[in-house]
């Protein structure tokens, strides 16, 4: 418990630290074994912030007395991004490992890429409602600058796969939150089982 309890502590001190670029955190990180459920807890803090900006806008935009998106976007996305953030992480290291012959560790990757969730926490700022879009796509590009450089970290792959790699996992986890999204929308704006920027059917 003492040993969970100060990586807790350190988790502050690494988001300060990626907050001002210093990217050194991430060669730390990896090797910290106690860094693991720390960094799964900023994927679902981060995850459940985007499903609170989104039910907020919904709130705020749409319809105040419909709790149908509270569930689905907020409670059932969030979890559900979380799961798909894992596949995401899943699927690069596999590439890299098996497509490429780099060295690579998946653990040391949920650590580093955990981190580098970070930024979709500004999708809370979603509910400001006519920069709900710009927010959400920055975050979710910020978010993919830096778990690319999360990944860097952790392989000794060149910098194209390693792009490659990245942009493949996050392709499954856009697509599959765009279904989610549309097929499970509450109304035609969006509301469906997907937070932040995913939350919005953005189809004409």
């Amino acid at each position: 418990m003492e040993f969970q309890g100060a990586s807790f502590q350190n988790l502050g001190n690494w988001l300060v630290r990626l907050a001002r670029l210093d990217l050194t955190v991430f060669d730390e990180v990896k090797d910290e074994v106690s860094a693991t459920v720390p960094a799964l807890a900023v994927v679902l803090g981060a995850s459940l912030l985007a499903g609170l900006g989104s039910w907020l806008w919904w709130l705020n935009e749409v319809d105040h007395k419909n709790g149908e998106v509270l569930l689905k976007s907020l409670i059932l996305g969030g979890i559900l991004q979380c799961g798909l953030w894992y596949l995401w992480v899943y699927i690069s290291a596999m590439i890299l490992s098996r497509g490429f012959r780099a060295s690579t560790d998946i653990n040391q990757m949920v650590r580093t890429m955990g981190l580098a969730f970070a930024p979709m926490a500004f999708s809370l700022l979603i509910v400001i409602s006519f920069l709900a879009v710009p927010i959400g796509i920055i975050a979710v590009g910020l978010t993919l600058v830096l778990t690319n450089i999360a990944i860097a970290a952790t392989t000794n792959a060149d910098a194209r796969h390693v792009v490659i790699a990245n942009a493949m996992g996050f392709l499954v986890f856009a697509v599959v939150l765009g279904i989610l999204s549309n097929f499970f929308e509450v109304g035609a704006t969006g509301g469906g089982l997907a937070p932040g920027i995913f939350f919005f059917n953005l189809s004409p």
